[in-house]
């Protein structure tokens, strides 16, 4: 198994020097694929190139997308990162590298996984976390969660380095997961069949949705089992349809005799 499999993906870098440095990094613990989503900064100045030493072909060679989306399409497994552990980011979701990582690796020797960075002012949002399957916060002092960008992703590779290290290179896994684009067709299909039969409808409707879609990614699922979660939501959609399904607001409350 190869870590090269392995992509990292910074998102809205604004600084040059951590893109040098964070492509370093990677040629530091043996990963090459660098995908930049709507840069700020820019890969060819001075500051970029100068931090890039040993890892200047991997700076060069980066690919550069427009949506977080697009950077994700082909991986089957995700993994973000943030300094955040509280609101959406219930238990079992989150964890640290050394936690987290293991799935990650699992994926690896038969499929694309991901690595995800935010921009250094504030990070990722709770949307582009929430797109991911499972998120990492790497344990720092208390009112010190912030860490420089290239220092957390040089972190992150540092244990997944260390856990490969420590594998024979095999995988878990029996069957090959489906990739990020199939497994975000069937959670629009499933959030369209769950809000025609009236399961999401009020300001709940995104929390609720988010717990299902991270106990279905944590199994991650097979393109068989993605057809079989496709299957029910057009049967939910048929029903919805054929028999009128009430919206909750429209049901009238009873009260007990």
């Amino acid at each position: 198994m190869s870590l090269e499999n392995c992509r990292v993906v910074l998102v809205r870098t604004h600084y040059a020097g951590n893109l040098g440095s964070v492509a370093r990094g990677l040629a530091n613990f043996g990963l090459r694929d660098l995908v930049l989503v709507e840069p700020i900064a820019n890969k060819q100045s001075m500051d970029a190139v100068m931090m890039a030493t040993h890892g200047l072909d991997i700076l060069q060679n980066s690919r550069v997308v427009g949506t977080l989306a697009e950077a994700l399409a082909d991986c089957s497994f995700v993994l973000s990162t943030s300094g955040e552990i509280g609101g959406l980011k219930r238990k079992g979701y989150w964890g640290t590298p050394e936690e987290k990582l293991p799935a990650l690796l699992d994926v690896l020797p038969i499929a694309p996984a991901a690595l995800v960075f935010g921009p250094e002012p504030h990070g990722l949002t709770v949307d582009e976390i929430t797109l991911c399957h499972g998120m990492m916060f790497i344990p720092t002092a208390p009112g010190h969660e912030s860490l420089n960008l290239a220092q957390a992703v040089v972190t992150v590779l540092y244990e997944l380095r260390k856990l490969w290290l420590a594998r024979d290179g095999r995988s878990k896994l029996l069957e090959l997961p489906a990739t990020f684009e199939s497994q975000e067709r069937m959670f629009q299909h499933l959030t369209e069949a769950l809000t025609a039969q009236r399961f999401l409808w009020d300001f709940r409707a995104g929390g609720i949705f988010h717990v299902l879609r991270t106990v279905i990614a944590r199994g991650q699922p097979t393109h068989k089992e993605i057809k079989i979660f496709h299957g029910l939501a057009t049967q939910l959609l048929f029903i919805a349809e054929t028999y009128h399904v009430p919206h909750p607001r429209d049901v009238p409350k009873t009260t007990a005799g």
